[in-house]
């Protein structure tokens, strides 16, 4: 049996990277190899969730690959047919609107192009403050994509912030599971 080969590419929603991180954990299986991609943001950013040197470290202990971190790197993946898939965990508003919109600006969304083009699955996680407001046209335009695929999400905080959306990371291994096999995980809209 072949091994898969999956992208695990990381966005700017710095809150969630450490259920990302966890939802990795999870996924990580004799049977897979992980190419981890961050975004630039991601990089080279110091949060309060996260030194990008620890999130650097620990991402690359689990997948035991060095990350992919800008375009130039990212860019052979379409050729040379690098992946069978990729999660993108979290996927920002901004990320998924370029995404839905062609934009091919960061190591991410070089590397989502490459799986399009190569007719390879994409799961997004979602996670972004907007998903309900600007962001919601371009969220619908990828729900309505080839080989896209969405871990279920809801409404983190519905009172506070109205518009934003969070997936359940814990669904990311199950969702990448029914993605191989061309399925969204359903329900999609979950409480």
């Amino acid at each position: 049996m072949k091994k898969i080969t999956v992208g695990y590419a990381f966005c700017g929603s710095f809150c969630t990277l450490a259920k990302s991180v966890a939802a990795l954990k999870a996924l990580k299986t004799p049977e897979l190899e992980i190419i981890p991609i961050f975004s630039e943001i991601v990089w080279k950013t110091d949060t309060r969730f996260y030194k990008s040197e620890e999130l650097k470290k620990e991402v690359t202990q689990i997948c035991g690959n060095p990350i992919i971190h800008d375009i130039p790197s990212a860019e052979p993946i379409g050729p040379k047919n690098l992946l069978d898939a990729i999660i993108v965990a979290p996927c920002t508003g901004n990320t998924a609107s370029k995404i839905a919109l062609g934009i091919t600006d960061t190591a991410v969304t070089m590397a989502v192009k490459a799986s399009l083009r190569n007719n390879t699955p994409v799961v997004i996680a979602i996670a972004t403050n907007d998903a309900l407001g600007a962001s919601a046209k371009n969220i619908g335009l990828l729900q309505n994509t080839k080989n896209i695929f969405f871990v279920p999400y809801a409404q983190d905080d519905p009172i506070g912030k109205n518009n934003s959306l969070v997936c359940d990371f814990t669904k990311i291994p199950e969702t990448f599971k029914n993605a191989l096999d061309g399925k969204q995980l359903q329900p999609m809209l979950i409480k």
